[in-house]
């Protein structure tokens, strides 16, 4: 993966939607087993949001304070998750999509992924998605990357679905999408061979 300042906005690309499951093959990185939400995925490159890596010492409210953003008393806690290495600074929202607005990045199966303020002051009011994290950098890849990385191994492709993304702990993310295919990963081979 490597670092980009821009990202594809387009989100209609093959695996926009879905979900990245790393194997063996990237766990001495900070992507061990990762889950990763894929916003774009087009002839111009990738990016995903990691969706199961907490930031413990951080709270929604210390962002609402660093963006000078007015709450009130009875806001939510939603949780903070570090998304990836690239601009760490950036936030987006992942939540479900019964809030939708034309800032959305992606809207799909019931996951909506929005980097816009609005959606930040709204949560600040007590308003917005049921469901939802925050969401610190992403995970970027340049063109044809990602379908290396997957053919040589280091990630499993599975339907994103709200269950994944939302209702499973975050220790149990990795575990609940390699189930969701039925897959062993005491089976899976990382070595890519020829017949």
């Amino acid at each position: 993966m490597i670092p980009s300042a821009t990202f594809p906005t387009d989100t209609h690309g093959t695996l926009a939607g879905h979900l990245l499951i790393a194997t063996s093959v990237v766990q001495d990185s900070c992507f061990a087993r990762s889950v990763i939400y894929l916003c774009a995925h087009n002839e111009t490159g990738a990016m995903g949001i990691i969706v199961n890596y907490p930031v413990e010492n951080i709270g929604i409210r210390d962002i609402f304070e660093q963006l000078d953003i007015d709450t009130e008393k009875s806001v939510r806690d939603i949780p903070i998750h570090f998304g990836g290495p690239v601009e760490a600074n950036r936030g987006f929202v992942v939540h479900s999509s019964d809030y939708d607005t034309e800032d959305s990045l992606i809207s799909k199966d019931g996951i909506t992924v929005t980097a816009s303020i609005s959606i930040l002051q709204e949560l600040a009011q007590g308003n917005g998605p049921a469901k939802g994290m925050l969401v610190l950098g992403y995970a970027g890849w340049s063109p044809g990357q990602l379908e290396a990385e997957i053919e040589g191994g280091s990630w499993i492709v599975v339907p994103a679905s709200t269950q994944l993304v939302f209702d499973s702990n975050n220790e149990g993310k990795w575990n609940s999408a390699i189930s969701s295919l039925g897959i062993d990963m005491g089976h899976f081979s990382t070595v890519v061979g020829h017949a």
